[in-house]
Formats: C-alpha cells, sequence, structure tokens
C-alpha cells in the first residue's frame, strides 16, 4: 500500500519532549498505527541520540506482553541512562492493565511515550480516568480531500481537481479500499470495516450481548446524516419495527457510537441570542463513504453528502461546529476556532432562484461581521453576493 505522510505527523513534531502522554486516537482504519510508524521513523532520522522502545500488539511477536507487568519490565529493561529514551506502544489496549504501565512509566519522567488504541477502548472521555498524568491527544479521521489528492497524485489543474472530487465523493477517505479496482470491492472492505471494527468493538466495550438495537440506531444515524434527531425520534422508529427499546437505551447507544468516532454529534446554537439549543441535534458519518457502502447507491442526496465532507473538514481543521439557528431559520454550520468564526452553508445545486435565496436569506439576517459563505458545487472561481462568498467545494476543501 501506498503511504503518504499526514498532516498530523507535524503535531507530533512540535509536541515531541513535551511531559504529557501522547494518545493518538480515532475511527479504525483511519492509520493511526501508519501514523505512529512515520513518527519513529522520523525520530530515529533526526534525533541523534534516541533510544527507540517500541511494542507493536498486532505483531504477535509482542503477544507474551500482553501482561502488564511483562510490558513494564521490557520497558524498564531497555531504558539507556543518558539518553532520549521514546517509548511507542501499538494498540495498547491489547495489554491488559496497560493503564498502569503507562502511569508508571510517566510518573517516572525518564520516558517520551506515545501510544495508539482501539477507538472503542481508549476513548477521549476515558483518558482523564485511565491515566493521572496529562495527555495530549491527536485525533486522526480517514483522509480529507488534500490527502486523497496526495495518494493519487492528481494532476494539478482545475478540471483535474473537480474529477478528482468527483471520485472522492464516492470513495470517501478510507486509503485501504483504495487497493481495489472496483468500486463494488471499495464498499465491501469499507463495510467489513463498519460492521466489523466499529460495531463489533462498541458491542464488545459496553457488554452489550443483543447488538441488533445498536445495529438498528447505526443504520438510522447513516441514513439520516445531517438531519436533525432525536433520542425519542429514533426510538419511536425503532418501535414501530417491533424492537423492544427505549429512549434512555438508545440515547445511551448514540453516545457509544460517538465515543468510538463513527458518528458526530452536533448541537444546535441560537444565533442571536447566543445560547445553546438542547432540542435536537445532527449526526454525521467520521467518512460518507460509509453511507454508500452500507446503503448503496440509489438515490443519492448529494447535499447530505456535501454537508458530511465539510462537517468532517472543519473538525479536521480544529474548528468546533454548531448548527445555527437565526429567526428560525437554519444556518448549516458556526465554526468556531479560537477568535475566529465562520458561518456556512452547504448546498449541492446553487442554479435555482429558489435555492439560492434560500441558502442566501439567513446569512444575510445574521448582523455580526463575521465570514459568511456558502459552499457548493458552483465549478467556477470565488464569486461575491452581498458580502457573502460563494465557494466551489473541491476549491474549499483544499484552500487550507
Amino acid at each position: 500500500m501506498k503511504i503518504i505522510e499526514r498532516e498530523q505527523l507535524e503535531t507530533l513534531k512540535k509536541v515531541m519532549g513535551t511531559p504529557d502522554i501522547k494518545v493518538i486516537t480515532g475511527v479504525r482504519r483511519s492509520g493511526k498505527s501508519m501514523l505512529l510508524k512515520l513518527f519513529e521513523e522520523y525520530v530515529a532520522k533526526e534525533i541523534k541520540d534516541a533510544n527507540i522502545i517500541r511494542i507493536d500488539f498486532n505483531d504477535i511477536s509482542f503477544e507474551f506482553l500482553n501482561e502488564y507487568h511483562a510490558l513494564n519490565d521490557y520497558i524498564e529493561d531497555r531504558y539507556i541512562e543518558g539518553r532520549k529514551n521514546f517509548v511507542f506502544i501499538d494498540e495498547v489496549q491489547m495489554c491488559n492493565g496497560f493503564e498502569r504501565v503507562v502511569n508508571s512509566l510517566h510518573n517516572s519522567m525518564k520516558y517520551d511515550i506515545y501510544i495508539t488504541g482501539s477507538n472503542a477502548f481508549l476513548l477521549s472521555s476515558d483518558l482523564a480516568t485511565l491515566f493521572t498524568g496529562r495527555t495530549f491527544t491527536i485525533e486522526l479521521f480517514p483522509f480529507s480531500f488534500k490527502e486523497y489528492l496526495r495518494y493519487m497524485d492528481v494532476e494539478k489543474s482545475r478540471y483535474g481537481l473537480y474529477d478528482a472530487f468527483d471520485r472522492y465523493l464516492l470513495e470517501g477517505g478510507f486509503s485501504g479500499s483504495y487497493v481495489f479496482d472496483d468500486l463494488s470491492e471499495k464498499y465491501n472492505y469499507i463495510s467489513e470495516v463498519y460492521d466489523t471494527l466499529i460495531i463489533r468493538d462498541v458491542a464488545q466495550k459496553n457488554r452489550i450481548q443483543n447488538d441488533l438495537v445498536l445495529k438498528k440506531v447505526s443504520d438510522f444515524l447513516i441514513n439520516n446524516i445531517s438531519k436533525m434527531t432525536t433520542g425519542r425520534n429514533v426510538t419511536n422508529v425503532l418501535n414501530n419495527e417491533q424492537l423492544d427499546t427505549n429512549h434512555k437505551t438508545v440515547g445511551s447507544y448514540l453516545n457509544y457510537l460517538c465515543n468510538a468516532f463513527a458518528f458526530y454529534k452536533v448541537k444546535r446554537y441560537d444565533i442571536n441570542g447566543k445560547d445553546y439549543l438542547r432540542s435536537q441535534d445532527k449526526y454525521y458519518l467520521c467518512d460518507h463513504s460509509i453511507k454508500y457502502a452500507k446503503q448503496g447507491l440509489k438515490n443519492i442526496d448529494y447535499g447530505q453528502t456535501y454537508e458530511n465532507i465539510v462537517a468532517m473538514e472543519l473538525l479536521r481543521r480544529g474548528y468546533e461546529i454548531y448548527v445555527g439557528n437565526v429567526g428560525g431559520k437554519e444556518v448549516d454550520f458556526v465554526a468556531s476556532r479560537r477568535d475566529e468564526k465562520i458561518y456556512i452553508q452547504v448546498s449541492y445545486n446553487m442554479k435555482s432562484e429558489e435555492t439560492f435565496k434560500r441558502e442566501v436569506e439567513p446569512l444575510l439576517s445574521i448582523k455580526d461581521a463575521y465570514p459568511k459563505i456558502i459552499i457548493s458545487n458552483t465549478m467556477q472561481p470565488e464569486q461575491n453576493y452581498e458580502g457573502i462568498k460563494i465557494i466551489d467545494i473541491a476549491d474549499w476543501l483544499v484552500t487550507e
């Protein structure tokens, strides 16, 4: 498989040598192990006095370290006084009691520690409980469009960009699927990743005996990405399908799926009142290709897919995102990052006057001076309408 340098590699370089426990997390098959390997290679090349202690629990030769005392002894035996000692542990959750080792190593202040773990077993929400020391979390996503372009060596022309986006729209960001030529084979791979490595992990982590309800909750979210959703609505749909469940169970399953990085929940925000609205949320898939892999290509709602792609790209860029509400009208995203704020509408097709009016009206009604943009498939250079930028989605995805 071809290897490209991930954007998060620069983040790892910047935090190298800090006392935090560095945790690489994210959805399965997003490239956590490869990112750790690339960083290890960087350390070996650039740090002259580095002593690298590496454990890869994907490799059966490290199986004897599955007990935490053995893991701790293995690392301590390889410590070298006077050197910069780096510890890299891939799939750390496969060692029973791993948190005791990591905490002990961190407390000794002798090691620079980097770990990866299963999406369901090393959750961001668990880190404060697992580790007594500070952690620095690096969340890895499936490939962005920019990474897809690098992987595919796409011709650097405007039409090459648009053609590549049309392929990315269908293929998504799970790079493991790129080795297959046939689209149906790509989707078989993605479906297996989702079923085997996400649903199974979530059920195992949370000790769910009957995972049918979990699968049905997942199916509902996949079918309703970018739509307003409540746990009670999901429960009512499942009850109508003769599934015996309740909104408390469904609410827990929604949280499990989000904690495992399968979905991302986006809350509503009242722009004028500057307060959060609690009645409904939206859910977005970690990668839009999962929807096609699970539900096929009939009756594709490209508007949903565009919105999902933009949501995930904003998260990659470090924005906090909310669904905006202004005077009863919806703004797809209010994106904030430090002192920066952007209002964003996403539309598949802006050709009709009715659609254009529907997209610009909520933005025009916002009276502050923060940037306002519409992202669509214009296939044209950036335009401006009364201060609102109208940007082609492929162009926007490669601008930062």
